[in-house]
């Protein structure tokens, strides 16, 4: 009797452990307004205009290297781009208000081949509403707000590939 009681125990541990890594926040419709202006330069200086995008699936994700969700995300969300590449999908990765020296510091040690743009005042954190990092919007080709997530997910799955690919028109 005691022997299967903590059994059950440990099973119960291990599966309450595990629960949270097994857990994957959805996608919350947005509100299908236009996005915001997105204007920024690029780690190599580049100009980035979200109006450039148009007729392409936009991931937008406001983080930071501070923020450990969003260093932990960054991956699949590289392997999303790379899962998708060749289609109409593009990834931008916003780096909010942080030195440029940290931030190419980061991506070099990562080997991250996302767009990094630099928000360095904040201006397009605060015009697109961001209060929490990571916060990642989905745009539709149309320029339109389809989807938003506060806080991270392995991006790389089934179920978000299905959703843009839907965007795309894919589906």
């Amino acid at each position: 009797m005691f022997r299967s009681r903590a059994v059950v125990t440990a099973a119960f541990l291990i599966s309450m452990s595990a629960a949270p890594v097994l857990a994957q926040p959805a996608l919350q419709p947005w509100d299908g307004m236009p996005a915001s202006t997105l204007v920024l330069k690029d780690i190599a200086g580049r100009s980035h205009d979200l109006t450039q995008y148009r007729g392409n699936v936009v991931l937008v994700n406001f983080w930071a290297t501070w923020c450990e969700p969003c260093r932990n995300e960054m991956a699949s969300i590289q392997t999303l781009k790379e899962r998708l590449a060749g289609r109409p999908f593009v990834a931008l990765a916003i780096n909010v208000d942080e030195p440029e020296a940290r931030v190419r510091n980061f991506v070099a040690q990562t080997r991250l081949a996302l767009p990094v743009l630099f928000d360095t005042n904040k201006t397009v954190t605060r015009a697109w509403g961001v209060r929490v990092l990571p916060a990642t919007y989905i745009i539709g080709p149309d320029g339109r707000m389809r989807y938003r997530l506060l806080g991270d997910m392995d991006w790389n799955n089934d179920t978000t590939v299905g959703l843009i690919s839907q965007l795309m028109g894919g589906g």
